[in-house]
């Protein structure tokens, strides 16, 4: 048979009748001969209640204490998805991230995983029994806890695959798969049977909440099979596999329409066009941590550029200010913002050997009237800043004309 690592998010452990339905699911499994690991969260709004008993205690919380902290929360979960296993008749021991151990890096609240012994949860999977194991946190090799960031759980299960050499990873969420879009803005958004890692990790980048950045990046790195399927309902979910396991016939021209709504525009206008301008603007909002996506640079006519650049909405005033402080020594004209825009992308693998894809979109949103602001493309992918209010209608549009609108079967 099988050896499954299946992670289970915050919602899907929120109670404890949620908790004995996953017992009863994994349980499940269990009978059938397979080898369960499982990977569990914290329940839900556990972490976000002690975040704010560490807020109430130290304005700025101590970020080692934190992670002392909030790794509690998935503590709590290990032990009772234990117990609840057990009055099934299901055998089953917990292990926290240091007990494994997850060895990771020293950086606290974002470290990265090293190493895994595999040793401990072998010897109980021989025996029969299902290892539950708390994601999102590890120690490092002086003996502290870290956590992994937020979503962490899901490196978790990634990452217990690689090391376990596992059949299959299978992140269990509050959807049944990954779909071509956002179905709450187009109906007939279809869920997809499979989609590449590539495919994958463009899509969570672009906004994408379906899973965590950083465990699509492991699965693809290790070639872990990775499925994502409903905690609440049964179906086969959305595999995500290697772009080698596509043939030529199977793979769509764009498998999604991804968008982001937490885009914000900066602009500083009338800079000198000489080498160095930019990288001095560019090291300033790097140095302050705020991360850059899309940038353009346009030559006036006057020998001065104009430099744009998207940042999180958040981080909008933020890199206003440092300009405004910044453009008196550059000799810029203006600093302007918008974070009224958003970036719709279109995403495929099938791209690779078909043009005509950046044309039909752009003619698509010319017949909706979208202006186009910025534009930044990649081997599968082709993203645009648009005005907000033209969000929907954008997706909408593109998910049509790229025949996504169809259900599998239908030419």
């Amino acid at each position: 048979m099988s050896l499954f690592v299946q992670k289970y998010g915050g919602t899907s452990v929120g109670t404890p009748e949620r908790i004995q339905a996953v017992a009863e699911k994994v349980a499940g499994f269990r009978a059938q001969g397979h080898d369960i690991v499982v990977a569990v969260s914290a329940m839900s709004g556990e972490t976000n209640r002690l975040i704010g008993l560490a807020k109430q205690i130290q304005s700025d919380p101590d970020a080692r204490e934190m992670d002392v902290l909030v790794s509690t929360g998935e503590q709590v979960t290990i032990a009772l998805l234990c117990m609840a296993l057990k009055s099934l008749g299901c055998d089953a021991r917990s292990y926290t991230g240091g007990q494994v151990k997850i060895l990771t890096d020293s950086t606290h609240m974002k470290a990265r995983i090293q190493d895994i012994n595999v040793d401990a949860m072998r010897a109980d999977l021989d025996a029969g029994r299902v290892v539950v194991v708390a994601g999102f946190q590890g120690v490092d090799e002086h003996g502290n806890i870290t956590t992994l960031g937020r979503g962490g759980s899901d490196t978790t299960g990634v990452a217990l695959a690689a090391a376990l050499k596992a059949d299959e990873c299978q992140i269990y969420t509050d959807v049944d798969g990954v779909y071509t879009t956002d179905p709450r803005v187009v109906e007939r958004a279809k869920r997809l049977e499979k989609i590449t890692f590539e495919e994958m990790l463009e899509m969570a980048s672009l906004g994408s909440k379906v899973l965590q950045i950083r465990a699509v990046e492991f699965a693809g790195k290790y070639n872990v099979p990775l499925r994502v399927l409903s905690a609440f309902e049964e179906g086969p979910g959305t595999l995500i596999t290697l772009d080698e396991e596509y043939t030529d016939m199977e793979q769509p021209l764009v498998s999604g329409i991804a968008f982001n709504r937490d885009e914000a525009k900066v602009s500083i206008l009338g800079i000198p066009d000489t080498p160095g301008v930019a990288s001095r603007i560019l090291s300033a909002i790097g140095d302050a941590n705020i991360e850059i996506d899309v940038i353009v640079q346009n030559i006036a006519s006057n020998t001065s550029n104009d430099l744009t650049f998207t940042v999180h909405r958040n981080d909008a005033g933020k890199a206003k200010a440092i300009l405004d402080a910044l453009k008196p020594d550059l000799g810029a004209r203006e600093v302007l913002t918008d974070s009224k825009i958003t970036k719709v992308s279109v995403v495929g693998v099938g791209m690779r050997s078909h043009a005509g894809v950046a044309s039909k979109m752009f003619d698509t949103l010319a017949t909706e009237n979208i202006n186009i602001q910025m534009i930044t493309t990649s081997e599968i992918k082709i993203s645009v800043i648009i005005d907000e209010k033209y969000l929907e209608l954008a997706v909408r549009a593109l998910h049509t004309a790229f025949d996504l609108d169809l259900a599998s079967g239908e030419i």
